[in-house]
């Protein structure tokens, strides 16, 4: 290798010029189909000669040698950082396979002694090697480079392939002008071939799932990340949504004030995603394990009881979008003249909706699946003969309009038969999905999606930015599954801020469901509470005082066996071919980084029963309220 500029190297090896390029894949999300849309990787690798040429005197180059982009030697071409690398943000992995995993970091330029860092046109090349053991000894499994560079905010996001099915893995980057600057280690594993027999998943272990959503900034430190990563046994981290907010709000008084404004732009998004990513249990679980996810909006209402139980919630809601959002719009900003000036950012919505999601495809390790498809990212993991994880997309692929706030009248359309949260071509899919699984043999369908699937009644008061505004798809779906006999379907939610469990049955029908038995249940429902974001119940609410309304809601709803609003949190799934259990945890403080924390309710589920067992939790919780614990009126 040949040192020709300060900080700047030529790289040798004899490979097609794009492929470190191409191989980074965030340089083509989230349009891997339609590269007019993402980055034009051959006008960066010109760039890198044009800018060669201009830091260069011209003399010393022959244009029969010239680089291009059509295949050349890279001992003939493009300059890369040599200067230092700092790896910003750790290490992540996601949407593992069962012979591929996606690899994720952040490499950043170094400045020399001068405080020279590279012109925009000179990349990054980083390496990266897969091992079977966290000492990174023996044989290399799988290894390759990719260049990064400002374009794409300096992340690298590559698939590590011809790995074997359900074991774990540990990954590591490293500079490739100086492989002593290297990332940390991090732990990954891929998934089952889906043929493997159900009690042979995982070693014959039982498997767990992390579940987690909304985790907001100003709110308070990400401590459930980190306890679920420290004190769990989980395999796998699931997120339903709400990874970043939007909002500033003031976070001064914890030391977590947000940067920036409120998020419009691309820059504005990589910021926040940038500022999220520094905080150190979110660190380590994304270095311990890999996640799945998708993107969501969120629940921004009031539960308004009457007398001396009135919690109101006025926090702004937020979400990788902007609040509210449908398929055309969001609360705060839609393509037209007004709702443009509408938006505190001064962006319309789709230019806020492609901003977004690029730099969510950069910052998280998750596949795309089909990029002409209104930017879809729901998707399905098929676990052995384990279990099917269905991931939907029920707020931005193709969702009619929902509750905006001023918008009064969609309580008045929310049964319409036409009305759909998540698009009619996606509904399709995820039913066929259901019927797919069953019949190659899956034993459950775990079904992760961003909000409350279960009716939320409270004197006759609904959600109508959850399924309770979309009745009709609801009740499609929950026909579906009891007229083609579909079982174990448990239904993942996040969104509300608070935690419930339900039994799944159509709303109000205690003719065929029983809700003191749970007989006639066709699924249940785990829904959970946020990581940081606010009580639905009320900022801060004492447990004592969200008691008194979950009451309520377990009085109101007949299949809603328990609700607990008061604790931040999340819940493991644990998963084997006779049972499936889910534990609740409540984290004690989040006003300081720690991880206090309790269990505060544990349920199962058995294979073919399609509801919680009784008695449910065991007949005890350590926080919220069982139903069989308040006496019907």
């Amino acid at each position: 290798m040949h040192l020709l500029l300060s900080g700047t190297l030529l790289v040798a090896s004899v490979v097609a010029a794009t492929e470190l390029l191409d191989r980074n894949l965030v340089y083509r999300s989230p349009f891997f189909d339609h590269p007019q849309f993402g980055h034009d990787t051959r006008e960066i690798r010109a760039r890198h000669v044009r800018a060669k040429r201009q830091l260069e005197s011209a003399s010393g180059f022959s244009d029969q040698h010239y680089p291009t982009f059509y295949g050349s030697d890279f001992s003939n071409t493009v300059f890369v950082w040599s200067g230092g690398v700092n790896f910003t943000h750790n290490v992540a992995s996601g949407d593992p396979l069962d012979t591929s995993v996606l690899l994720w970091t952040r490499a950043v330029p170094v400045a020399t002694s001068t405080g020279a860092l590279p012109d925009q046109d000179v990349p990054i090349c980083v390496s990266y090697k897969v091992f079977s053991n966290p000492q990174l000894s023996g044989s290399v499994i799988n290894s390759g480079e990719a260049f990064t560079s400002y374009d794409v905010d300096w992340t690298v996001k590559v698939e590590a392939t011809g790995l074997e099915p359900d074991n774990r893995y540990w990954y590591q980057f490293a500079d490739c002008t100086n492989a002593v600057m290297a990332s940390p280690v991090g732990a990954t594993r891929t998934l089952p071939d889906p043929n493997t027999p159900a009690e042979q998943v995982n070693g014959g272990k039982p498997l767990t799932l992390a579940v987690f959503s909304c985790s907001r900034w100003q709110d308070g430190y990400f401590n459930a990340y980190g306890y679920a990563a420290y004190n769990t046994s989980a395999d796998i981290f699931i997120h339903l949504g709400d990874y970043i907010y939007e909002s500033l709000g003031d976070g001064a008084p914890i030391g977590r004030q947000t940067l920036g404004r409120e998020l419009a732009t691309v820059f504005d998004y990589r910021q926040r995603l940038n500022q999220y990513r520094t905080d150190a249990s979110l660190i380590y679980a994304h270095q311990y394990s890999p996640w799945i996810t998708v993107w969501k909006g969120e629940l921004d209402r009031s539960y308004t009881l009457s007398a001396d139980l009135t919690a109101e919630y006025n926090g702004q809601d937020d979400h990788e979008v902007a609040d509210q959002a449908w398929k055309a719009g969001t609360a705060d900003s839609n393509d037209t003249t007004a709702g443009c000036s509408f938006s505190p950012s001064g962006a319309c919505f789709t230019d806020r909706k492609l901003a977004a999601v690029r730099a969510y495809h950069e910052w998280i390790p998750i596949r795309q699946v089909v990029a002409d498809d209104k930017l879809r990212i729901w998707r399905n993991f098929q676990i052995g003969k384990l279990l099917d994880l269905t991931m939907l997309d029920t707020r931005q692929y193709d969702r009619d309009i929902t509750d905006l706030y001023y918008n009064t009248d969609v309580n008045e359309i929310a049964a319409y038969p036409n009305r759909s949260i998540m698009g009619f071509e996606q509904e399709n899919w995820f039913l066929t999905s259901l019927s797919e699984s069953q019949a190659r043999g899956a034993i459950w369908r775990i079904v992760g999606q961003q909000i409350v699937f279960s009716q939320l009644n409270e004197s006759n008061t609904y959600d109508l930015d959850a399924w309770d505004g979309y009745r009709a798809n609801r009740l499609r779906v929950l026909e579906y599954l009891y007229d083609n006999h579909i079982t174990n379907t448990i239904i993942l939610s996040g969104d509300s801020h608070a935690n419930w469990v339900s039994d799944l049955a159509i709303p109000n029908d205690t003719t065929t469901y029983n809700p003191n038995t749970g007989d006639g249940a066709i699924g249940v429902e785990f829904a959970g509470t946020a990581v940081t974001s606010s009580s639905a119940f009320g900022a801060g609410i004492s447990p004592a005082a969200a008691d008194k309304i979950s009451q309520v809601f377990v009085g109101y709803n007949p299949d809603l066996q328990w609700s607990e609003g008061s604790y931040r949190g999340f819940f493991t799934l644990t998963i084997d071919s006779y049972d499936l259990n889910a534990t609740y945890y409540a984290m004690e403080n989040i006003k300081t980084a720690n991880l206090n924390g309790f269990a505060s309710a544990t349920f199962n589920v058995r294979n073919g029963a399609n509801k919680v067992t009784r008695p449910v939790a065991g007949g005890t919780v350590a926080a919220g309220v069982l139903k069989s614990s308040v006496v019907q009126g």
